[in-house]
């Protein structure tokens, strides 16, 4: 079992990395859960899944729960059901003291925590991901957010969990894909800033992928422990700390906003082809070598992934793409940060990217290959 605490004061919380945790449920949140009914928000296909051992536990320990399903997919992340969610809170008489359930991957987390966020002012919330990307990335650091028409997480809130519970056992039921896209965000850790980590992904990452439990325990413990690190020192991005998580983002976010936010780019794989993007870029402007760049490329092409955004056959040019960047929270002045390379395991903060550069950058990558 691994441990990590996420320093920040009096929101402190712990990140708990273990097989099959979920039985242990009601002991670990005992002091946490005041009422004798739990509110549980949780993704429908996860629920089914593994559900039935959360309850079990709660039930030994003398609660019962109110469930909440939400659809599995990023189109739960919206007014209505956000609207749809609080309402049921509120009926639910949650009070400031209680401690919400997330149960699911991070559509579940995003959702559930930002209606935790505004509920009566701010209300409790226990991360439960059951997700490889959710476990290593959403779940911790307290970024809450839904969808809007004009992007993705453009409507949301800073409210950092009291707890987070990551059992590894709830990822032998996801389905190959999922898994690879939960892989991109592992992989990040050591792209951005973790050089020996990134090795370590290059030797270990299809066997990861493939569902050894070991390895994905020492990957998931690994990722928030740098990812808690980052946080503790720049909670709400204010010093440009924390935003080199989000490598990949940029890019990854106009091609997900490109093709509707659905099943035919998932976030991780957005975000795989994102850190391509963003290594090619930094080796265009002299950054890095470019063999370096595909040295990245391979690594993502041997877990599965997709490093090539020509393979998607999307109907734009570079300038569409970039016009997604604009709707970019990240913005300001008019300008937007990018995440680039100066070496595998070193990232930094550009603030002076020419956007119509990115763009002719983009319409060649479209058309490559």
């Amino acid at each position: 079992m691994a441990v990590i605490k996420v320093a920040l004061g009096g929101r402190s919380y712990d990140v708990v990395v273990e097989p099959d945790i979920l039985p242990n449920f009601a002991a670990i949140t005992d002091k946490l859960l005041k009422s004798d009914t739990v509110c549980v928000v949780a993704d429908e296909r996860a629920w089914a899944e593994h559900g039935r051992r959360l309850e079990a536990s709660l039930a030994q320990g003398g609660r019962e729960i109110a469930l909440y399903e939400v659809a599995s997919g990023e189109g739960s992340k919206s007014w209505s059901e956000l609207e749809k969610l609080t309402d049921w809170l509120l009926e639910k008489g949650v009070e400031r003291s209680d401690n919400v359930i997330a149960f699911g991957g991070g559509v579940v987390g995003d959702l559930t925590g930002f209606a935790c966020s505004i509920l009566k002012r701010g209300c409790g919330f226990i991360q439960v991901p059951t997700t490889l990307l959710a476990q290593v990335d959403s779940s911790v650091g307290g970024k809450t957010a839904i969808n809007t028409k004009a992007g993705k997480n453009l409507v949301g809130a800073f409210h950092q969990p009291n707890l987070v519970l990551a059992d590894i056992t709830t990822l032998s039921s996801l389905p190959p894909r999922e898994m690879r896209a939960g892989y991109a965000e592992v992989i990040k850790y050591g792209i951005l800033g973790n050089l020996p980590f990134f090795e370590w992904c290059e030797r270990h990452g299809p066997a990861l992928v493939a569902g050894d439990t070991a390895l994905l325990e020492e990957a998931v413990a690994q990722s928030v422990s740098m990812k808690a690190a980052i946080v503790a020192e720049d909670e709400r991005e204010t010093t440009g700390k924390r935003a080199l998580l989000n490598l990949g983002h940029t890019f990854g976010h106009a091609l997900e906003a490109e093709t509707g936010f659905g099943n035919k780019l998932l976030h991780g794989e957005a975000v795989a082809l994102g850190m391509v993007l963003a290594a090619r870029y930094s080796a265009r402007l002299g950054n890095i070598a470019r063999k370096e760049a595909e040295r990245i490329t391979r690594a993502l092409d041997a877990a599965g992934l997709p490093s090539e955004i020509s393979a998607l056959s999307l109907d734009c040019d570079g300038e569409t793409l970039v016009g997604h960047m604009l709707h970019d929270k990240k913005m300001e002045g008019g300008t937007l940060p990018f995440i680039l390379l100066d070496a595998i395991g070193k990232a930094r903060l550009d603030r002076n990217v020419v956007l119509d550069d990115v763009a002719a950058f983009l319409t060649e990558e479209l058309q490559a290959h």
